[in-house]
């Protein structure tokens, strides 16, 4: 019998690289509104915030990539730990932003809230509809 490589493809990685690609396209409309809203404070914090839920997405994907070999035991603490995580971290950032006085705050709360909501949203459906997202197409041969 031949051996088989086993091929392992990291689809989280690939579904998180595609909402950081969602969030850089409504980037410009949603820093742009919010600096119309609140000024030069709001289209900062909104801009922070955006990138702060980009590096949140990859952060879990990494998570996930590295703890898929693992095992499934590891997979669920490093969803469960990974998440916890990332909501402290993303907390104790927030606390740090607030001692920056030209920041608009409920405005990065709310950036951060919102996009994680919009794109996970967006990619949901565009999965259910089409089980089509970059990870999840079948492999042409």
């Amino acid at each position: 019998m031949g051996e088989t490589s086993a091929v392992t493809v990291a689809y989280e990685s690939a579904i998180a690289r595609d909402l950081a690609r969602r969030a850089a396209l409504v980037a410009p409309l949603v820093v742009l509104g919010c600096g119309l809203a609140w000024g030069a404070a709001g289209a900062v914090s909104a801009a922070i915030g955006l990138v702060l839920v980009a590096l949140n997405f990859l952060a879990a994907a990494g998570a996930l990539s590295w703890a898929a070999p693992q095992g499934g035991s590891v997979v669920m603490a490093a969803v469960l730990g990974g998440y916890l995580l990332r909501l402290i971290v993303l907390l104790g950032i927030v606390l740090a932003l607030q001692q920056v006085a030209w920041l608009n705050i409920p405005v990065l709360v709310v950036t951060l809230a919102v996009t994680h909501l919009a794109l996970l949203t967006w990619e949901l459906r565009y999965v259910s509809f089409s089980l089509a997202a970059p990870g999840l197409k079948p492999a042409r041969k």
